[in-house]
């Protein structure tokens, strides 16, 4: 069968390819331990199914505004004003069904043929995937552990041409974890303000997986502030990962050329979704806390455990919930059965040998590292540890 060109850029997740590896391997009666998903294993909190099931009973059950109820736009725009000091106006907000298809309406607003998109690695998976569907280019600037996986001004002036368009980067970062301070992105703000024509993407969905304290988007800047779209949602924050729904924040012209194009895609995000949204923005956020309390907690004893065992290079995460090692000491070795040439070769000996599952870091743009994510219980992750320690030993 003959397929579109347009398909054929689209490659599916490593994240979702080594799920199915995992169940898989399951079904044949092997113990996977598996850190692969980025999905906080916390039940969605009480008050906001409840305001679902009332929204029901309300009959929210029509089809919603495009651009999202015009409560939860306020609602939004009440949360940016309260915990991160920025002003939008409603007409300034839009929501979607997840953070992916806000990032997704954006980039194919934005990107013609041939333009570039900066992208500091490691970054998420689909990224680099989105602009290959707009037919647009990506130039990723390579970030080590050594950098703590952070970006300098100096690599993104060095990155810049007269075809770069577009900056996409995270904070906190999906996969290894790096949180931005103001004056980094006060550092990378000196550069942008030179760019007048650059969009940048500031993607804050774990905002609230926050260990270092205060977040900080670069949209804080005046001098860029008409140019960042802030990409966040409910997923992490509010553990309401089925439930679909994200929002950006933009000026006007971007926000109409996005609603212009979800009209044609999926027209209004879930309806009653979006009256449980308003809830969760305007309630208390204590189980979102909570949730960030225990993260820090698994966070504390995995990354020492990793830090323990000979050969792994790892940061100390500072949001989300991803130990993301550099596990480049270990290629050219051998169990006597499998050689170890690349990240992909060491996800694969850790699942098939180890009987853990991670995900390549080849995936997010780094070939020295794997991704491990920690959104699980302790006991699951002094099991992970114990088994990868062993897997590793193993190795010479």
């Amino acid at each position: 069968m003959q397929f579109s060109d347009f398909i054929g850029r689209v490659n599916e997740p490593q994240t979702i390819l080594m799920a199915k590896k995992t169940r898989e391997l399951r079904a044949q009666g092997i113990q996977i331990t598996d850190l692969t998903l980025g999905e906080p294993d916390f039940a969605t909190p009480q008050h906001i199914i409840e305001a679902a099931v009332t929204a029901m009973h309300e009959g929210y059950t029509k089809y919603p505004p495009v651009a999202g109820y015009p409560e939860l736009r306020q609602a939004v725009c009440n949360k940016l004003k309260t915990d991160n000091n920025l002003h939008y106006l409603p007409e300034e907000i839009m929501v979607s069904t997840g953070a992916k298809q806000a990032l997704a309406n954006v980039i194919l607003s934005i990107i013609n043929p041939g333009d570039e998109a900066i992208i500091p690695a490691p970054y998420w998976v689909t990224y680099a995937s989105l602009v290959a569907l707009g037919q647009g280019e990506c130039t990723f600037i390579p970030c080590s552990v050594d950098d703590n996986f952070k970006l300098s001004p100096e690599k993104l002036e060095a990155a810049i041409t007269p075809k770069s368009r577009l900056f996409i980067f995270s904070s906190p970062c999906n996969p290894s974890g790096a949180v931005y301070s103001r004056e980094e992105l006060e550092a990378l703000k000196n550069v942008f303000v030179k760019y007048p024509d650059i969009f940048i993407i500031s993607d804050e969905i774990y905002e609230y997986i926050n260990f270092k304290g205060r977040h900080e988007s670069i949209a804080q800047f005046p001098e860029l502030k008409e140019r960042v779209i802030i990409i966040n949602g409910f997923s992490k924050g509010f553990a309401m990962t089925g439930w679909r729904l994200g929002y950006m924040a933009a000026n006007r012209e971007i926000i109409a050329a996005c609603e212009k194009f979800q009209s044609q895609i999926t027209s209004g995000a879930n309806s009653i979704t979006q009256r449980a949204a308003i809830t969760a923005l305007l309630a208390d956020k204590a189980p979102s806390f909570a949730m960030t309390a225990a993260f820090k907690e698994r966070k504390e004893y995995f990354i020492a455990a990793l830090s323990n065992i000979n050969g792994i290079r790892i940061n100390d995460p500072e949001g989300a919930f991803y130990a993301f090692p550099d596990i480049s000491a270990f290629f050219g070795k051998t169990d006597g059965h499998t050689l170890i040439q690349n990240a992909d070769d060491f996800t694969m000996y850790m699942l098939h040998t180890g009987h853990v599952a991670g995900v390549s870091g080849a995936a997010f743009g780094d070939e020295s590292c794997i991704r491990f994510s920690f959104a699980t219980d302790l006991d699951t992750l002094k099991e992970a540890a114990e088994k990868i320690k062993t897997a590793l030993g193993r190795l010479h």
